[in-house]
């Protein structure tokens, strides 16, 4: 009788260890499919990191190109420019000359207008000459006249005197008229002189600043080539850069992509590991040893049999019709994220049925939430906990807490929907959306309706 005790303590012993492993198992699991979900979103993200290093190398070869173009173009307008300085330079010099030159005609007008003024003056005298002439010829006339024939020659000089007088008077006239037309001439070419030599040295002024503006233009297309010899350098290195960056994202890729198949391995490993602990557990929980998992199968045997006898009634009462708790056209809601589904019985479900969790999930603190799950993973109704109504905009929110009418499947839930038996214990991750999980223990009990399976009564706990 001893030795019975011992190997029921063994059973009992056994199956926690079994629970224990297959909830490690479960969770080691977890977060390593977490892991390996973030490995291959990283792996993307490479992905497409490399695409755009493929596009920075075509844009950096580009550049490179545009670079060297750059600089080729800075040298030759360099050249052009110091070319095109020097001609300017010389042409300047020329046109400096030749308004100096300009400059120099002033003073040599001023000059002409001088000797005019001069010669103006000697007309003057010849023309107070003549006036003298022409009163002597006058005077000599009368007294040649008072002389008689004896004075008659003296008459003839005087007509001469007068004569030449009388020309001489009009060629003075002539020659001032003339003098006075050269003299207004001359004063207007100075006047115009005078103003274009005025702007010949306000021309010298511009030219001065243009000789600067040529020598600043100079140094800044200087300066531009030796930007763009700087530019073309910085873009030689970073092209060695880029490819630098590039060949290490391919072997970290590579490495990210190994390491992803290998956390993937370890997975499946546990996950077999995992399916090995459950079956003892859940064999050890046949076994008829108590364990700590036996207060829980019980709960969870009352509240299959209190689901079934409520959803028969139902039934019988044409309450609930049979094609109506069989319903999977699963119609999606609109604006719920994520996706929560209406069929015929949900709408019962959280009337009758969601009462009855609330109170079953309040038996025992270690009780997480009771649910019924289809065979498809729907779950019609969830607790009230569960159920709140969806949040726009907050997914993550959702996923936990607006539960109900959602799908969910994992592996054991699986197999507790392919399998007979009166009831399955599982250790199993409870999936929270968005790679979260939480690891449970869960007893699930198939419920039957007319003799065809329609899904699962689930008590899920914490011990």
């Amino acid at each position: 009788m001893g030795i019975e005790v011992d190997i029921d303590l063994l059973l009992a012993q056994l199956g926690e260890q079994s629970g224990d492993i297959s909830l490690q198992c479960s969770a080691t699991g977890g977060f390593l499919g977490k892991l390996n979900l973030q490995i291959e979103a990283e792996a993307e993200r490479l992905a497409g990191l490399d695409q755009s290093m493929d596009s920075l190398e075509t844009n950096q070869r580009e550049s490179r190109h545009a670079a060297k173009e750059l600089l080729q173009t800075a040298q030759l307008a360099q050249e052009k420019l110091a070319s095109g300085n020097r001609v300017a330079a010389h042409s300047l010099d020329r046109v400096a000359a030749l308004l100096k030159g300009v400059t120099g005609l002033e003073a040599e007008l001023h000059a002409v207008v001088g000797h005019i003024e001069t010669l103006g003056g000697i007309s003057k005298a010849m023309r107070e000459i003549a006036e003298q002439t022409r009163m002597l010829g006058f005077n000599a006339r009368i007294e040649a006249e008072r002389g008689g024939e004896t004075t008659r020659p003296f008459a003839i000089v005087a007509d001469e005197i007068r004569k030449l007088a009388e020309i001489t008077a009009q060629s003075s006239m002539d020659v001032g008229a003339r003098l006075g037309e050269l003299e207004r001439a001359t004063k207007g070419l100075i006047g115009g002189v005078e103003t274009n030599i005025e702007r010949g040295k306000e021309t010298g002024g511009d030219l001065d600043s243009l000789r600067g503006t040529l020598s600043d233009m100079a140094a800044l297309v200087l300066q531009f080539q030796q930007r763009s010899q700087s530019i073309a350098s910085c873009t030689e290195r970073a092209d060695l850069d880029v490819t630098k960056l590039a060949d290490g994202l391919a072997e970290f890729q590579e490495v990210a992509s190994e390491s992803a198949q290998r956390a993937d391995e370890a997975r499946q490993q546990l996950d077999a590991l995992e399916s090995q602990a459950n079956d003892m557990l859940n064999k050890v929980a046949h076994g008829g040893v108590y364990t700590r998992n036996t207060r829980f199968i019980d709960l969870a045997l009352e509240g299959a049999a209190e689901m079934k006898d409520r959803i028969e009634r139902a039934i019988g009462e044409k309450e609930l019709s049979l094609a109506a708790l069989f319903d999977t056209n699963y119609r999606p809601l609109p604006g719920t994220d994520p996706v929560q589904y209406e069929n015929g019985f949900c709408d019962f479900a959280d009337r009758r049925i969601q009462p009855s969790l609330d109170y079953r999930t309040s038996q025992d603190p270690a009780i997480v939430g009771c649910v019924l799950v289809d065979m498809n993973g729907y779950l019609p109704t969830h607790i009230s906990a569960r159920s709140q109504q969806p949040r726009p905009g907050q997914r993550k929110w959702n996923l936990e807490f607006s539960r109900n009418r959602q799908i969910f499947m994992d592996s054991q839930t699986r197999r507790a929907l392919d399998d007979d038996g009166e009831f399955f214990l599982y250790a199993y991750r409870q999936d929270l959306g968005d790679g979260r999980f939480r690891a449970l223990r869960s007893v699930l009990v198939p419920l039957y309706f007319e003799g065809r399976k329609w899904g699962l009564y689930e008590v899920g706990f914490l011990i």
